[in-house]
């Protein structure tokens, strides 16, 4: 199976973070993503392809450790987690 993800834009409030740190997190959610797709997959309702117009992730907190790279992991375990439904 194939599959082709494409964030055209992700939007973050309320998160202290810098233009600079973008790549960093942008690394991050690309890493997770692939790493829970390919351990778990894709919900059943996707797995005959299609197209969203949008996802919206679980609301998600700063956590104990700051910075981009767990944030960018917390949001590609949000988005993993709303694919699957």
């Amino acid at each position: 199976m194939s599959i082709h993800l494409h964030i055209e834009r992700l939007v973050l409030d309320g998160f202290a973070l810098d233009a600079a740190q973008g790549p960093a997190v942008q690394a991050a959610v690309q890493a997770e993503v692939s790493r829970l797709l390919a351990e778990q997959g894709l919900g059943d309702g996707y797995r005959q392809g299609g197209a969203l117009a949008y996802v919206r992730g679980a609301d998600l907190q700063p956590t104990a450790a700051p910075g981009p790279e767990p944030l960018g992991r917390q949001i590609g375990a949000a988005l993993h987690q709303s694919l699957r439904p």
